[in-house]
């Protein structure tokens, strides 16, 4: 039904390599496959005949867990429309506790509806609004009040550009700080 590739650490991996968990239900045990490395990338994807029989309204979900003592963070999802991704995995440093037992990536054919939007979505929403911020709070620094209304100069929004541009060009890090 579906597959995975570890780039630079495994050839292809079918569903075989996976624990059966539940009916609709996969597991994989990193500490199985006897990796170098751990990866930072899985690449999963669905045989074309699995995907084309896939009920409509599911989707084969993609989670990764860290360490036994991590959640499971989802991933994305694959279907018809999108049979395999590329996803990065999340570390299990970044917890002040440290990490214990294996990594797991797992696999669940659920509810398309009832997933939430792909990391990458989340991400973009955050850094959006922290821009918003930044440029409200900008705004802010140059305005007067006009019976109860914000008066701000025309050229604010090319202002605020140039200061944007300027930061990111001396600080790389900059717009990482953007990112929550």
């Amino acid at each position: 039904m579906f597959g995975v590739v570890f780039p630079d650490h495994t050839f292809p991996l079918d569903a075989t390599a996976f624990a059966q968990v539940a009916p609709n239900s996969w597991l994989l045990e990193l500490s199985t496959l006897a990796l170098a490395a751990a990866p930072r990338k899985a690449v999963v994807f669905l045989l074309p005949a699995a995907a084309a029989a896939l009920p409509p309204g599911k989707a084969v979900a993609v989670y990764f867990q860290a360490a036994a003592n991590r959640p499971f963070a989802f991933l994305g999802a694959l279907g018809p429309t999108r049979p395999s991704a590329s996803f990065p995995l999340p570390e299990a440093g970044d917890e002040p506790e440290p990490a214990v037992g294996p990594a797991k990536l797992g696999v669940a054919v659920e509810d398309a509806a009832a997933l939430p939007p792909p990391p990458d979505e989340q991400r973009a929403e955050r850094v959006a609004l922290r821009v918003g911020e930044n440029l409200f709070n900008f705004m802010q620094s140059f305005c007067g009040a006009d019976g109860g209304k914000l008066v701000v100069p025309t050229d604010i929004l090319d202002r605020w550009f140039r200061k944007f541009q300027e930061r990111a060009k001396k600080d790389p890090t900059y717009l990482k700080s953007f990112d929550f």
